[in-house]
């Protein structure tokens, strides 16, 4: 079946809170992830205008997203994007979906002027497919991505 790949606009927040709470029970799967509760939060960072969602939808439904975040920083020569999640339901893997989604990531960035696009892979060495599977997408490591909760 043919993908398409398209920015997320309004009517489609159902969709990404519900492909985001896949990726957050792969990635926590002890954590209690309800995708009613992501709705709110969902709209919020959507309505952001400096966030972009990228769907991959196949006969109608989704199967994929990436959320794109506009950053800037001297260090990367101003502004840039940033994927903070990028998912493809497990069904729809292997598929070239996800490639493809970065790809449309790296059109958005281009036609918005962005001298590139970063992206923090999950925890090592657990998800060196992952990691694998970026570098292969064209992406080089610049160092570990830490957190400090606030």
């Amino acid at each position: 079946m043919k993908t398409t790949i398209r920015v997320a606009g309004p009517g489609d927040e159902q969709a990404v809170a519900g492909l985001l709470g896949v990726l957050f029970r792969e990635l926590s799967p002890t954590d209690a992830i309800d995708d009613q509760r992501l709705l709110e939060p969902v709209r919020a960072v959507l309505a952001m205008p400096t966030v972009h969602a990228i769907l991959a939808e196949c006969a109608g439904r989704p199967v994929g997203l990436a959320m794109l975040n506009e950053c800037a920083a001297v260090y990367a020569g101003g502004v840039f994007g940033e994927v903070t999640e990028l998912v493809v339901l497990p069904q729809a893997r292997s598929g070239g979906v996800a490639a493809r989604i970065l790809d449309r990531c790296a059109d958005l960035g281009r036609e918005r002027g962005w001298t590139r696009i970063e992206v923090g892979a999950p925890e090592q060495p657990a998800w060196a497919r992952t990691l694998a599977f970026y570098r292969r997408e064209g992406f080089v490591e610049i160092g570990p991505r830490l957190k400090r909760p606030l």
